[in-house]
């Protein structure tokens, strides 16, 4: 019990200042400054530029940064398609495709494709009878990269157009995911790498090995080049394993450092860039307000996750009077590697879900109902806490200009937020972006389990949820939330590789990705235009303890008033039911 106190303690700690710096040194970067590892990297940043042909001291327009976005990530998407479905027909077979894995399925390369391209890295596959090593490489870790340099860019570009006035463009797109991947990415991961390959994860092109288990059993352990895919996965917020049970999986995490240190890695880049918009635009208390709104949603949610967890269920306690009674020694084990423990993976379920992520060392389906409740409501939340890499900041932002609308109504003013006026057409942007994340959730699951492709139907075998209830209905709504809110994570018992599930969860991901991120950059565009106005007695300060407050507050209210109904019709229903292990079905009444 003590380790599973001492080693958050000890991991956040480091955190905090490895944040700290981390976001100052994101500030250099981003600005083009002269950091420490210039005198390396610079050369190769200019050798990508003159290759490309990219202008760096060309800034562009919201638009422009927008149409740049969307032309890269249209094209990526095409290449990684194109890998996946021709992987056996690529040269180099027997040395990158020892297992000889056969060419992945249309719907399911879409999907895939999809999925990386949006950093969401849902998998409706296993990872290592599926991909071959080049497509591990090539089309996914390629675009773990990408896909989290473009993260960071939105947030610079939305940080620049609050920190910028009377200006008319926001950077440079390839200019940013350039400096993100270069100076950021990369060396973060290679980092990393060392450190899972000294703890014992594997890194190799070597043939997958044949091995006798117990009673002479035999059975195929794979191989490949995972300690490098691990190292981006979670230094890029990405989430998408190379083995099916994915950071459950020794190869991927051998021991409980490199399980504290992938929460550690989860965590850093997301609270970094806190700290690099407060010193962006020259108040570090902004970005510390930000940051420790983020740590309140998130440290709650761990509380509440790991008091569930290690209680157990209360459909096996001793007597119906003692629910929640913690008589199972251990908590639920159940989805759960005994080397981590309930609490440990309650710990890191939060984080993952906190932040976009998606790695995974348990079962989340597993979970007791109120404890599997808190990844679904750190998702819906927008995962805010502290979020995507990038993700987290301007959606965060977002709700920091809504709740100063919300303060400028309670006292009668033209709401500002860090010396600009708050108008009609910044709060539309911003409630557009906020709208995107319920439309797409609830109106997709409303579809799945009104399909009869969406519903457990013995008609259509491996589709849909395995569990009947309100067991099989939080299957779903999570599926949707995670797809939409680009987590990856998965209640497992949805069966989603299907046509059915393919298509509705990779629109889920791109429509959760890019209608998202429009109103954004619009928002973003129109902040940098505008003119600074100084603070007058009636400016509400955003930079105290009681807008941290407000913050949270305005988060929680805005999640509960659109997802309460569905929660309640899920979790809630199946908590108030295990007592007296009581089930129902889909659409029973």
């Amino acid at each position: 019990m003590a380790y599973e106190i001492i080693a958050p303690v000890v991991t956040f700690a480091v955190l905090l200042v490895c944040a700290w710096y981390l976001g100052g040194f994101m500030v250099k970067v981003f600005k083009g400054e002269r950091t420490f590892l210039h005198r390396v990297l610079r050369p190769v940043e200019r050798g990508i530029y003159k290759a490309t042909g990219i202008d760096e001291e060309k800034e562009q327009s919201w638009k422009g940064y927008l149409v740049a976005l969307m032309l890269v990530t249209v094209l990526s998407l095409v290449f990684t398609y194109v890998i996946l479905r021709y992987q056996d027909k690529l040269p180099f077979q027997s040395q990158l495709n020892p297992a000889g894995q056969s060419g992945v399925p249309a719907d399911l390369s879409l999907n895939t494709a999809i999925s990386f391209t949006t950093n969401t890295n849902w998998q409706n596959y296993t990872g290592e009878a599926t991909m071959s090593y080049l497509s591990q490489m090539l089309a996914l870790a390629f675009h773990q990269f990408l896909s989290a340099a473009t993260g960071i860019a939105l947030a610079i570009a939305l940080v620049r157009g609050i920190a910028r006035h009377t200006a008319k463009t926001i950077g440079n797109f390839y200019v940013d995911i350039t400096r993100a991947t270069v100076y950021i990415l990369i060396p973060l991961s290679l980092i990393a790498t060392i450190i899972f390959v000294a703890n014992g994860s594997i890194q190799n092109f070597s043939q997958y090995t044949n091995a006798s288990g117990l009673g002479k059993i035999g059975q195929v352990i794979a191989q490949g080049p995972v300690a490098s895919m691990e190292a981006i996965k979670d230094v890029g917020n990405n989430g998408g394993g190379y083995f099916n049970a994915n950071s459950a999986h020794p190869f991927e995490n051998p021991n409980g450092f490199t399980s504290a240190f992938i929460i550690f890695l989860m965590l850093l880049i997301p609270f970094a860039l806190f700290i690099t918009y407060g010193k962006w635009v020259g108040k570090v208390r902004q970005g510390i307000v930000l940051f420790s709104a983020a740590a309140v949603l998130l440290f709650t949610g761990m509380g509440i996750a790991a008091y569930y967890e290690q209680a157990g269920n209360p459909a096996i306690t001793t007597g119906a009077t003692q629910a929640m009674s913690p008589t199972q020694s251990g908590g639920n084990m159940e989805g759960k590697s005994v080397r981590f423990g309930s609490v440990e993976s309650a710990l890191f379920g939060t984080v993952t879900t906190g932040t976009s992520t998606g790695s995974v060392i348990s079962s989340h389906d597993s979970w007791t109902p109120l404890g599997g409740m808190v990844p679904l409501v750190l998702i819906q939340l927008g995962e805010i806490a502290p979020g995507g890499i990038g993700a987290g900041l301007y959606s965060i932002v977002v709700f920091a200009i809504l709740s100063v609308f919300i303060a400028g109504l309670m006292v009668g003013r033209t709401p500002e937020y860090l010396g600009k006026k708050i108008e009609g057409r910044d709060v539309k942007y911003a409630a557009l972006s906020i709208l995107v994340v319920p439309a797409v959730i609830l109106g997709f699951t409303a579809w799945a389990v009104l399909a009869a492709r969406g519903q457990a139907n013995p008609l259509y075998p491996g589709t849909g949820p395995s569990n009947p209830g309100p067991h099989g209905f939080t299957e779903i709504l999570y599926g949707y939330s995670s797809t939409e809110g680009n987590n990856g994570s998965a209640f497992a018992g949805l069966s989603g590789n299907n046509l059915f599930y393919n298509t509705t969860l990779g629109a889920s991901m791109w429509i959760g990705r890019f209608m998202e991120i429009i109103p954004i950059l619009a928002l973003a565009g129109s902040l940098a235009k505008k003119k600074l106005v100084p603070a007058s007695a009636g400016t509400f300060p955003t930079d105290r303890p009681l807008f941290v407050g407000l913050l949270v507050g305005v988060i929680l209210i805005v999640g509960a008033l659109t997802f309460l109904p569905a929660l309640a019709l899920g979790p809630i229903l199946e908590h108030l039911q295990l007592p007296h292990a009581a089930t129902s079905f889909i659409g029973a009444h």
